[in-house]
């Protein structure tokens, strides 16, 4: 598994544990290695969708750094 998906998976489960646990299990989370792969994966997947030109179309686009961040974080629902 990459080094960055790991520092990314300890940065989520930190955020967690220090964050509201209203079902209170967190303590007792398990989270197998080939989970986070995966679940890295259909991410990454999912970004490129949106980043990557459409090869059925034949259409070359080009957006900017901005308008993919901005798609990105929308498709995920992320804020800034």
């Amino acid at each position: 598994m990459n080094e960055r998906i790991k520092q990314l998976e300890r940065q989520a489960i930190i955020g967690v544990l220090k964050g509201n646990d209203p079902d209170r299990d967190v303590d007792r989370m398990y989270i197998s290695a080939e989970f986070t792969k995966k679940f890295a994966e259909l991410i990454v997947r999912e970004c490129l969708k949106i980043v990557e030109p459409d090869q059925t179309s034949g259409d070359e686009w080009c957006v900017t750094l901005d308008e993919t961040a901005h798609s990105i974080r929308q498709h995920f629902g992320v804020e800034e």
